[in-house]
């Protein structure tokens, strides 16, 4: 049967607020998961302040979700009542399209996002994880290793697979260097997963502030951008450049550094317009790239990656009461460097 349970929704673009929901019933192919942490995502505040899009209110965001199987349907036989589980950025697909065939359910064209989305199940508007419970066709719902704690695993489900899909794809590992321009919620994670994969790795960001935090993340070296001679003897050395800032900020000089077929891989999302200069492409082949997580599979290995070398976000563990302050400090850039809601506090 369906279930009210306790959320924290957002009732106008400035406020989170204490609320209840109701979760469809389980069908068979159901697992029904008692969450016991979400994590606060960029992504969550966009939408909440509709800067993307304009959405209906009241609306439950949150697309990193780590809990429990507290159910399942009939049908499912991926996962048993007590297994650790995680629920990432989307929750169903068509599951006929290439995309879809080919693992990268991401991209298909009918995804169902976590939140705010239409729920071919009962055609209901998808709610997010600021809330109790949840109910995920098996499909979507991932494995959390034992290894990897419940609290740390959240932000991994949208920050560590949004890093961890472009490495993989234009595969980091060793011999190749790789940039990572800010060292924010995203870009931390993406220095620790980089070296883990055996990249020479180096960081980009405005000053020397966070020197010290790139280096104890696995960083082999650090440029602060804003000293005019920053770019000196850079010139063709990347492979991969990992933009992560969801700012405006000169890519020419990010793509006059890297090598031959280099690729500068766009995973921030600024609202602005991003500017380049064609021939910072031409003379040896530069790509330009834009990515959107990875699919269930790839999320997996990302899962199993992650518990097997350790790595970790850094998080700051707050209470449901504090969001809407939480919220305001990601937009400062004051948290180091991902916020976790403790769902028990609901």
């Amino acid at each position: 049967m369906s279930k009210e349970i306790k959320a924290w929704a957002a009732t106008s673009s400035q406020k989170i607020e204490a609320s209840t929901i109701t979760r469809r019933a389980p069908d068979d192919q159901d697992v029904a998961i008692d969450i016991k942490f979400a994590g606060i995502c960029h992504s969550d505040i966009h939408t909440v302040r509709s800067e993307w899009k304009e959405i209906e209110y009241p609306l439950v965001v949150g697309h990193e979700i780590a809990g429990v199987v507290s159910a399942v349907g009939k049908n499912v036989s991926k996962f048993k009542v007590g297994d650790r589980v995680g629920v990432g950025c989307m929750v169903n697909s068509c599951r006929k399209c290439d995309n879809c065939k080919d693992g990268e359910e991401q991209y298909c064209a009918d995804m169902v996002e976590t939140y705010n989305a239409k729920d071919p199940k009962d055609g209901t508007i998808t709610q997010g994880g600021y809330s109790q419970y949840v109910v995920v066709d098996q499909a979507f719902v991932l494995n959390i290793p034992e290894s990897l704690p419940l609290d740390k695993a959240a932000p991994l489900l949208c920050a560590g697979i949004t890093v961890f899909s472009p490495l993989n794809h234009w595969k980091a590992g060793p011999g190749k260097r790789v940039g990572v321009i800010g060292l924010g919620g995203l870009g931390h994670v993406g220095v620790k997963i980089a070296k883990a994969l055996g990249a020479e790795v180096t960081v980009f960001s405005q000053t020397d502030s966070k020197k010290e935090l790139a280096m104890q993340f696995g960083a082999d070296a650090y440029v602060a951008t804003g000293d005019p001679k920053a770019f000196d003897g850079l010139d063709r050395k990347f492979d991969i450049i990992l933009n992560t800032v969801s700012a405006k900020i000169p890519l020419d000089k990010y793509l006059s550094s890297l090598r031959r077929d280099g690729s500068l891989v766009q995973v921030g999302a600024p609202s602005d317009p991003l500017q380049i200069t064609p021939f910072s492409l031409l003379p040896q082949r530069i790509g330009i790239h834009g990515t959107l997580i990875g699919g269930i599979a790839e999320t997996q290995k990302m899962l199993d990656f992650c518990a097997k070398k350790q790595i970790f976000p850094e998080i700051e563990m707050v209470s449901a009461s504090y969001i809407n302050e939480a919220y305001d400090r990601v937009v400062k850039s004051q948290v180091k460097f991902r916020f976790v809601i403790d769902v028990s506090t609901m």
